[in-house]
């Protein structure tokens, strides 16, 4: 079995955001920048599966600019086999990622793609819809438990109602959620080795998807600050407070 995971480089989660003053986006210069924290819970179900002897390769791919090379190398130090750089610049939205997988997976044939259920930067949870759909592959989204069995996978789904337990074909597209497992740490040695391994570089133009993106985004700007609570001195004038004032009785 052939596992392929699609990870994404991001603003560390630990990082304060903050807008430009021209409101075009976000400051991205001189920022921590990390994993995307759901994809290495994807890596890590990919190496765990693998170290069961249930997957023979595990290949780590990203879509992004020249340093996105540093996901991909972190996601070799912690297991996987080999990576892909699809090289691009600017913003890059859902749609062309998955046509770019698309390509891939068509080349590749992986049997199982694993990745984040969605991105902490924009939040979009598209990705793995829409590559399953280009592909028309079962999808198990959400997943905070994988069984895989003999030609199919039980996965059990994170849903608002509690969890959904679902069963579907292979090959399939999985994302996955952060109580999936906890994603380990790459030692050393394991950082110093994974520069050894394979990492091939192509550019979406290679592929021929076109990424030009397709919503133009107007304005980024923070939301309003928080006004200061107040204390109230009985239940009869919160409950007026929250009628006449707030507006939510």
């Amino acid at each position: 079995m052939k596992i392929l995971v699609a990870v994404k480089r991001v603003i560390d989660y630990n990082v304060q955001v903050r807008v430009k003053e021209d409101g075009t986006g976000v400051v991205t210069d001189n920022v921590k920048m990390s994993s995307n924290p759901p994809d290495d819970n994807a890596i890590e179900e990919a190496v765990k599966i693998k170290e069961a002897g249930k997957a023979t390769e595990i290949i780590a791919i990203t879509v992004g600019e020249e340093k996105s090379q540093e996901t991909v190398r972190k996601a070799l130090a912690v297991g996987a086999d080999r990576g892909i750089l699809i090289k691009t610049e600017g913003i890059v939205e859902p749609l062309a990622v998955a046509k770019a997988l698309q390509k891939i997976v068509e080349k590749e044939k992986p049997d199982l793609v694993f990745m984040g259920k969605q991105a902490i930067d924009d939040d979009c949870n598209q990705t793995g819809q829409m590559l399953s759909a280009l592909l028309n592959w079962p999808q198990a989204t959400f997943a905070s438990k994988i069984e895989i069995k003999d030609k199919t996978l039980e996965v059990t789904r994170e849903i608002d109602e509690g969890l959904e337990t679902i069963e579907i074909n292979l090959p399939a597209i999985v994302t996955c959620d952060l109580r999936l497992n906890e994603p380990r740490y790459a030692s050393l040695p394991n950082i110093m080795k994974s520069k050894k391994k394979p990492l091939e570089i192509l550019t979406a133009a290679d592929l021929g998807v076109d990424t030009t993106p397709r919503v133009q985004q107007i304005k980024v700007e923070e939301p309003p600050k928080r006004k200061a609570g107040i204390k109230v001195a009985s239940v009869a004038e919160l409950v007026s407070k929250l009628k006449n004032e707030a507006k939510v009785i």
